[in-house]
């Protein structure tokens, strides 16, 4: 496959940045994108050019590095999977392709396609642990749990953060995230001894980092790599209604 690639280049946080134009040659319709991408900074570095800047580390679809937004969606042209599990295959020989970085407030770009993400580090700190003293380790079967709340606790904390859900909302909320983390603790009697303060803390300090506000267009869901459910935003609602109402 021959390639035109539209890719966004920036030096740094203050530089306007712009698009520059690329082409890769004889690229296989296995490969990956990020080998694709790893083709085309070969070629610039045996060239004397500077290579392009991107994140990535298992390549597994696991740790949520990979965030580009290609062809104008998070993750590219494919359904419930990360950059890294993206394919060629998915790309017809001769097309242009457009790659940016996450576009949002709250993760500025630190050089190319790599943004700051320690927003969701920091909203994570804020709350989206378990603190509490809870003894020693139990038997696996000495809480019971109904199934139905493991099963959903198990899908919350699914979210690998890797903040396409941010990028894909028009308001740039982190809704989707947080929903996820509150959701994954509050289903569980572990979380529960802390759930008030956990959803005010982590709510206050999303609208802090300036995150937008959600308006339930349901388009973090349809982008998630993880297919993270919107009803883990109704029961952060909910928690931190209570939240509220308790205070």
């Amino acid at each position: 496959m021959n390639l035109k690639l539209k890719i966004w280049r920036q030096k740094d946080a203050h530089d306007k940045g712009h698009f520059e134009d690329y082409h890769v040659e004889n690229v296989s319709e296995g490969s990956s994108f990020l080998e694709m991408l790893d083709i085309l900074n070969n070629n610039l570095i045996h060239e004397g050019k500077e290579p392009i800047a991107f994140d990535h580390d298992c390549r597994e679809g696991i740790c949520g590095m990979c965030s580009l937004f290609i062809d104008g969606r998070a993750h590219g042209p494919d359904d419930d999977i990360t950059t890294c599990q993206l394919h060629m295959r998915k790309f017809k020989d001769g097309d242009t392709i457009t790659i940016e970085p996450w576009r949002s407030k709250a993760f500025p770009v630190i050089k190319d396609l790599v943004v700051d993400r320690s927003a969701y580090d920091k909203i994570l700190q804020a709350g989206g642990y378990i603190s509490v003293n809870t003894g020693g380790v139990p038997d696996a079967n000495a809480i019971p749990i109904p199934k139905k709340n493991a099963d959903e606790s198990m899908d919350a904390a699914a979210c690998i953060g890797c903040g396409a859900c941010v990028a894909t909302c028009k308001n740039g909320s982190a809704m989707l995230f947080v929903a996820a983390r509150v959701s994954s603790l509050a289903l569980l009697p572990q979380g529960k001894v802390e759930a008030a303060r956990r959803a005010k803390a982590m709510v206050a300090k999303m609208d802090e980092l300036g995150f937008g506000g959600c308006t339930n267009t349901g388009a973090c869901e349809a982008e998630c790599p993880k297919g993270i459910s919107i009803a883990h935003i109704a029961r952060l609602n909910r928690e931190f209604l209570c939240a509220k109402l308790k205070d």
